[in-house]
């Protein structure tokens, strides 16, 4: 970055190393086998010779996970045409879930729970490997018997429960396209993205439970499928018992009516490693939502190794993840749990109905051993005070996850204190769909700092780099990778300029992933939100995560947002959103303070223009806040696509902050 970007004292430096990893802890985990197994002394040189030779490095994965192939690959790479392009595992034929489910049926794993679920009423099932399998089966001749198979895309609207994993993995197992929805879509997101990939069906719910209440899923469906003609077969299952739903006779087939009759044996269709298994959309800032297309030995393969390698995840563990299924981190819940014959937890519901003990209450009840939450999350937990989970045995952590937004110090050393009692680390995650994971992750092998990162996952080639594409360290810069790894997205759906212009074109032949990253002095690594949310300040560059980490560490303030506003003279300002505490007042006491703090922070050239105070901050359903949406409103302009937002009303609370 140019000699104005912020300075190294700056947020996220100056931390001190607060966590070192355990011995014996290494000398048990996953990535000290396989390095034992390739003969190699330690992790510097395992990650080295992962990026130095990406064939010899994902060849390796693939066999150390057991990825079992009907025909074998004859190059587990070829980039003749371009690093943009690979392909992987050529010539090679499989289905990915054979290697989830199939496999498992002569073994032991057999009989260990798959999946864990329980819903926001309290309702809680168990299904074993085998009792997944024989659903999957189930479904998938169901899927069949309405005349889907190879190659036809099905969408999945539906709320995180047993039915959805189930049809999840039939759908692959026909050989056909997921198309993972988000919950909370309205028609238009739903419409766009089934008739973007020519869906030919969806499966969904008559509705859900979301903070007690029942809400309808059936009827948005209904309205979202007259803009997608292709679609004509619609499962739905019963989850709320809604009464008097909209049908249409010979397109609806009810989920209870119809699969659980199908045999509980089903064949899995063969099919090529590079068959497309799955296209997920996400949404831009302009334009059409953008799908990446995932393969069968891509996305699974590269969500299991960050779960097997720097996450640790073993067969007798337990991950749950918060999510939804439309976003990443459902499928690759899914994926890499059932890769590695560990156990996933599904919860349909919010993290803190009907009290703000209920995620600390899982834990304990499901055994979690690697819980992934978002700092926002934690953000809110965190201003109930530690009498919530200290009701509850948390023993069964190994280590707790996060992704979704940059942390500040406060909170993150609240969850490493008072939840991981500062013996277990937290395993920041940080990468994207287009991924299938993380770029950059924790691990067991490095001591961490709050808010770090160990460093980039072994098999990916990243850095920082400055605005000439050369290494900056203790300095902003943005994160890049520089080859490809099996995991990498196959372009986007029918729009392969867009994909090049989203990654490839900045840098010549370097992905160039949108994220404001830093490598501190001692080899640490900090995500400091995206590179398109930078505030440029007469020259000055400055990160949100900056800003909201000076404010969030204010007693009264529960969490921030910063944005960039137009200023004729300094090119931007900054506004500051705080959500403050219960009980507290937004006076004007509380705001000089606010901006006292922040001056003597980073000085007077970036005083922002002003602090406001709001009721709440617009949110994905991963806790993802959305400063365009913000940046919007405040400026009174058209805030976009709002279908990822958990509650559009939030939109209102900020042009109504004070």
């Amino acid at each position: 970055m140019p000699k104005s970007s912020p300075k190294a004292d700056v947020f996220p430096f100056g931390q001190q190393i607060v966590w070192q990893p355990n011995p014996q802890w290494i000398a048990e985990s996953n990535l000290q086998r396989f390095m034992d197994a390739h003969a190699i002394a330690g992790y510097d040189e395992l990650y080295r010779r992962s990026v130095a030779d990406i064939a010899w490095f994902w060849d390796a994965v693939l066999k150390d996970l057991d990825i079992q192939f009907y025909q074998p690959y004859r190059t587990i790479v070829d980039l003749r045409d371009g690093i943009q392009f690979p392909q992987w595992c050529v010539g090679g034929e499989m289905n990915i879930i054979h290697n989830c489910l199939d496999k498992w049926q002569a073994t032991p794993v057999r009989n260990r729970a798959a999946l864990r679920w329980e819903g926001e009423e309290g309702e809680q099932r168990i299904l074993t490997y085998g009792d997944l399998c024989r659903e999957v089966n189930r479904c998938a001749n169901a899927l069949r018997q309405l005349g889907l198979g190879k190659g036809d895309a099905v969408g999945l609207y539906m709320p995180m429960i047993p039915e959805l994993a189930v049809a999840f993995l039939a759908i692959i197992k026909i050989g056909g396209i997921i198309l993972p929805l988000f919950s909370g879509y309205g028609p238009s997101a739903i419409s766009a993205r089934l008739a973007d990939a020519d869906a030919k069906a969806l499966i969904t719910a008559d509705g859900m439970f979301r903070r007690g209440k029942p809400a309808l899923m059936k009827p948005v469906a209904d309205e979202a499928l007259k803009d997608a003609p292709t679609v004509q077969q619609v499962i739905v299952v019963n989850r709320i018992d809604a009464a008097a739903l909209p049908w249409k006779q010979g397109r609806d087939h009810r989920w209870e009516e119809l699969v659980p009759r199908q045999s509980p044996q089903a064949e899995t269709a063969r099919t090529a490693a590079e068959d497309v298994l799955m296209v997920i959309y996400t949404s831009g800032t302009t334009g059409k939502p953008k799908g990446a297309v995932h393969t069968h030995c891509g996305f699974p393969v590269k969500s299991a190794q960050d779960m097997y390698h720097p996450m640790d995840v073993k067969m007798q563990d337990t991950m749950y993840w918060m999510t939804d299924m439309g976003w990443m981190m459902g499928p690759w819940e899914v994926f890499g749990t059932l890769l590695i014959g560990a156990s996933m937890v599904f919860y349909d519901g919010a993290p803190d109905y009907p009290a703000p003990d209920r995620l600390w209450k899982m834990v304990e009840q499901h055994g979690v051993t690697h819980l992934g939450v978002s700092p926002t999350l934690i953000r809110s937990l965190k201003t109930h005070g530690t009498a919530p989970l200290e009701k509850y045995d948390l023993g069964s952590l190994r280590a707790a996850g996060s992704t979704g937004s940059p942390w500040d110090p406060d909170s993150w050393l609240w969850l490493f204190r008072n939840v991981l009692n500062g013996e277990k680390p937290i395993l920041n995650y940080s990468g994207g769909t287009e991924i299938s994971g993380g770029i950059v992750c924790g691990n067991f092998f490095k001591p961490l700092k709050p808010c770090a990162f160990s460093g980039a996952v072994v098999g990916m080639d990243a850095d920082v780099v400055n605005e000439e594409g050369k290494p900056a360290r203790g300095e902003v810069g943005e994160l890049i990778v520089r080859q490809p790894w099996i995991g990498m997205t196959r372009g986007f759906w029918r729009d392969r300029q867009r994909y090049l212009d989203s990654y490839w074109n900045r840098l010549e032949n370097i992905w160039v992933h949108g994220d404001f990253a830093a490598i501190d002095n001692d080899g640490l690594w900090y995500i400091l939100g995206r590179s398109d949310d930078t505030i440029k300040i007469a020259g000055k560059r400055l990160g949100p995560a900056e800003v909201e980490a000076i404010v969030n560490a204010h007693e009264a303030v529960a969490e921030s947002a910063a944005i960039a506003v137009p200023d004729p003279l300094k090119d931007n300002e900054v506004v500051v959103f705080c959500v403050l505490k219960p009980g507290v007042p937004g006076d004007e006491k509380l705001r000089k303070e606010l901006l006292e703090r922040i001056i003597a922070e980073l000085g007077k050239p970036l005083k922002p223009r002003e602090i406001r105070f709001a009721a709440a901050l617009p949110k994905t359903r991963n806790a993802k806040v959305m400063r365009r949406v913000i940046r919007a409103a405040y400026l009174g302009l058209d805030p976009g696509d709002l279908s990822s937002l958990e509650d559009p009303a939030t939109v209102e609370a900020i042009r109504e902050a004070n």
